[in-house]
């Protein structure tokens, strides 16, 4: 199994970013999928989750409003639409599969994302 987050990078307040993450070894399609992000010196917290189909998304609070997830099952992808982002959504973006109160999958590297002027 390997989950390949990219999409990265340095952002100014206000702007956007769309992260991917590339899923392999598994059957991407039968799974929700869900996005974390671990920001420095905090715990790795749930950001978005999707479900198999697409059919039912949810978020976390302080990305409400700002933030899309989507899943391209054809291409075992799932994406993270940031928009609007703020200094606070600094960290460490992670994918995985959501699995009773944990995920299923070893992590993969990551992709960081820095908010800053």
């Amino acid at each position: 199994v390997q989950l390949v987050e990219s999409g990265g990078g340095l952002v100014q307040p206000g702007g956007s970013l769309r992260l991917s993450c590339a899923a392999s070894g598994f059957t991407f399609g039968y799974y929700s999928m869900s996005w974390y992000r671990q920001a420095p010196g905090k715990e790795r917290a749930l950001v978005a989750r999707i479900s198999a189909s697409a059919a039912v998304t949810d978020y976390a609070d302080s990305v409400k409003g700002r933030f899309t997830i989507s899943r391209d099952n054809a291409k075992n992808t799932v994406y993270l639409q940031m928009n609007a982002l703020k200094p606070e959504d600094t960290a460490v973006y992670y994918c995985n599969v959501p699995w009773s109160n944990s995920v299923k999958y070893s992590w993969g590297p990551g992709t960081q994302v820095t908010v800053s002027s």
